[in-house]
């Protein structure tokens, strides 16, 4: 543990705001997909569907930013599997801090803390958002940074160094994607097929979407359960 880590985790430990409102507000900010990608997500949405000179380079922005929170989703978790593992501060006794209880959460004793796939994820969507848009971005960025982020600290789910770096990372996995050199040949194939079959491309982009802000929690859900079944079988 470091003194950076220690010395914010400490002080939201130690009644910085700590109130049962104040608790109960955070868990559900932190635990509902409407304050996270329900929100995020449709931006791109309004991007994609708005009248601007820019829209064919804008639609490229979209696709490349919706790549991106794919990358870094599994980048995220193969980040987490493959470095040394890291207790999340609510479980970790030698911290001796008391947090709120994270209902629902006590499956992620088992995955490593570092780093925080929620900040790769949803700053690599706000970044793709603020290329578009600054007036828009800069918002965007400020409630994953405050409404996503935070909120995970806050309940112990992460250190801040954890966080700092899954925003870190979902800033360049989103800068690299939507370079030229990167973009243009990876939208290509998309635009002509959503040309070409626009029902069913939006119809399964609209599924895509669903999954990514549920960051494919209950597929991942599935496949445990199917896993476990196959197991003892």
């Amino acid at each position: 543990m470091n003194g950076f880590d220690l010395t914010i985790l400490t002080f939201l430990t130690h009644g910085a705001f700590s109130t049962p409102f104040v608790n109960s507000a955070i868990k559900a900010i932190a635990g509902m997909y409407t304050f996270k990608g329900l929100l995020l997500v449709p931006i791109l949405w309004w991007i994609w569907f708005r009248p601007t000179q820019r829209g064919e380079w804008e639609r490229e922005i979209v696709i490349a930013t919706f790549v991106s929170g794919l990358v870094a989703l599994v980048l995220g978790r193969l980040l987490a599997h493959y470095l040394p593992f890291r207790v999340r501060p609510i479980y970790n006794p030698d911290l001796h801090l008391q947090f709120p209880v994270a209902e629902g959460e006590h499956e992620l004793r088992f995955w490593s803390s570092f780093p925080s796939d929620h900040a790769m994820v949803w700053m690599s969507v706000a970044m793709g958002i603020f290329l578009v848009s600054y007036r828009v971005g800069i918002p965007a960025i400020l409630y994953t940074a405050i409404f996503i982020c935070a909120t995970r600290i806050y309940l112990g789910l992460h250190y801040p160094t954890d966080v700092i770096a899954g925003l870190l990372i979902g800033v360049v996995v989103t800068y690299v994607m939507t370079r030229d050199s990167i973009r243009k040949p990876l939208a290509a194939p998309f635009l002509r097929w959503i040309h070409r079959w626009p029902g069913l491309c939006y119809a399964m982009a609209f599924v895509l979407c669903f999954e990514l802000a549920t960051q494919f929690d209950e597929v991942r859900m599935l496949v445990h359960a199917v896993s476990k079944v196959v197991a003892h079988s």
